[in-house]
């Protein structure tokens, strides 16, 4: 790692003021401000906009526990998460912990399963912005509008760790802007307030006067878990990005605190203006999508064109921060020795160029498959990355478990943020993320994501245990030999003692 440290310091030309670098060698490039919206954003998905009215349509108002269930589960997940980082500030975050933890092979396995989910989700972004642009400027294919989308975040990438804080700093802004307008005048015309409103407001009538509050029973609660849990992936990203700022302890402290207000405004406030804008069962939920028909409801001009607007930046964050993640996590893999060393170098701004550029090419790659084979090669890549956000929650859950006592150990007084309730809470955990594997198996899309993700991680814990069994072999080769000389030179020694022995005795 000195190695690194030292190619981050070598851009700096005399007389310049020595840029921070982080323990990682990255520069540490990230403000206050970047990470604060980073954290802010990093729960606002596109998934929020595009897949809540599928939720809403499958579980009624009802499925305002089913986000509440998950938010409630990625608050604990990201309290766990927060403990470690705010300890021990790393690029790799959760896969480093693990690797410290529970042994190589987790953090091995763990670190290519999220880089694999999130080379997927650049594919899956990229063509959803694709569409989108291709709306308004039809005379571009939409191929080559994805191909643009991914140089430019690439570029911005490549250009240093501050340019992709700046743009995700605007992406994001966007978003809890939108979110928050959308809040507060959604609000204001539930309860009649609105001037000029279309919407007559019926208060919180909507919410039982279609079938009641459980208007497809209370299972219908599961499925929308099932439907809404995946919205929630990128919480974590703050803990990533931490190792590249100036404070990583302050930066995931706050983050860590903020996570429940955040959920609580952006998930539960958004989808409880819809449900008491509309019934839940209104045609133009699932037609138009929940937020342009609240939208529509209250008489906004263009709500589709706004929302299209907003959606798009929530594509280009998404695909800005999901980039920038992957090629952290292949940064920290290579410097582990768990990916190829050139994976672990820095330039001379401190970006991880190499890594950046092996992502973006298997992006690239995932994104060719979108358009040459959608519905074979491509699914199977979505399907066999589906349940991958459950696999990272719980090995944060067995890693937090195990990481307390290492810290308490080693450095007591680093355990600013404690997981609440510990152990319990953490078990608790771990007991409602398995429940949620468990009943994806009884839902027929859920069964094909987690098998083929099961069988995805597998394959890789079988590669790391096979890694580690070769390294565990070579180590012992140089071992052994060593010995054999000894035991050649001890020979030698007594064959020479007894000669000098016989020769004295003549």
């Amino acid at each position: 790692m000195t190695s690194q440290t030292t190619l981050a310091k070598s851009g700096q030309g005399p007389g310049e003021p020595e840029k921070p670098v982080s323990p990682d060698g990255l520069q540490a490039g990230l403000k206050n401000r970047h990470l604060s919206m980073i954290a802010i954003g990093g729960v606002i998905g596109a998934g929020l906009f595009v897949g809540s009215s599928a939720g809403i349509a499958a579980a009624g108002p009802a499925i305002l526990l089913s986000y509440a269930l998950v938010g409630l589960m990625v608050v604990f997940v990201m309290r766990m998460l927060g403990e470690m980082a705010v300890a021990r500030p790393s690029s790799g975050s959760f896969s480093a912990y693990a690797d410290q933890a529970l042994g190589r092979w987790a953090g091995f396995s763990i670190g290519w399963l999220y880089w694999f989910f999130w080379v997927v989700v650049l594919a899956v972004e990229a063509t959803a912005g694709a569409k989108i642009l291709e709306g308004w400027i039809p005379g571009v294919p939409q191929w080559a509008w994805a191909l643009i989308v991914m140089i430019v975040l690439t570029a911005t990438n490549l250009v240093s760790v501050g340019s992709y804080g700046e743009f995700e700093f605007w992406f994001a802004g966007i978003k809890v802007v939108a979110i928050g307008a959308f809040v507060v005048i959604g609000l204001l015309a539930v309860f009649g307030l609105l001037p000029g409103s279309d919407n007559p407001g019926s208060g919180l009538a909507h919410l039982t006067d279609s079938g009641g509050f459980f208007p497809e029973g209370p299972g219908a609660i599961l499925t929308g878990v099932l439907m809404v849990v995946f919205s929630f992936m990128g919480s974590e990203i703050v803990t990533l990005a931490a190792g590249e700022s100036e404070d990583p302890q302050r930066a995931v402290s706050k983050a860590t605190n903020s996570v429940i207000w955040r959920i609580a405004v952006f998930y539960l406030g958004s989808i409880f203006v819809v449900l008491t804008l509309l019934p839940w069962n209104d045609p133009s939920i699932l037609k138009e999508g929940s937020y342009v028909a609240a939208l529509n409801s209250i008489g906004i001009p263009h709500a589709g064109q706004v929302m299209d607007v907003i959606v798009l930046t929530a594509v280009l964050s998404c695909l800005n921060s999901g980039l920038y993640t992957a090629s952290r996590m292949a940064f920290s893999l290579g410097g582990r020795g768990d990916a190829p060393s050139a994976f672990a170098r820095v330039n001379k701004r401190g970006v991880p160029q190499t890594a950046i550029l092996s992502s973006v090419v298997f992006g690239f790659v995932a994104v060719f498959f979108n358009y040459q084979w959608p519905d074979t090669v491509f699914q199977f890549l979505l399907n066999s990355s589906g349940a991958v956000a459950l696999f990272v929650w719980l090995v944060i859950c067995f890693t937090q478990l195990r990481m307390r006592g290492i810290i308490l150990r080693e450095s007591p007084e680093k355990l600013v943020v404690r997981m609440w309730l510990f152990p319990y809470l953490t078990w608790a955990t771990i007991a409602m993320i398995s429940f949620v594997l468990v009943y994806m198996l009884t839902d027929d899309a859920g069964r094909e994501q987690v098998l083929l993700s099961l069988l995805v991680a597998a394959l890789v814990v079988a590669i790391s245990l096979v890694r580690e069994a070769r390294g565990r072999k070579a180590a012992k080769a140089p071992a052994t030999e060593a010995q054999a000389d000894e035991a050649q030179a001890d020979e030698a020694q007594a064959d020479e003692a007894q000669a000098d022995e016989a020769q004295a005795d003549e």
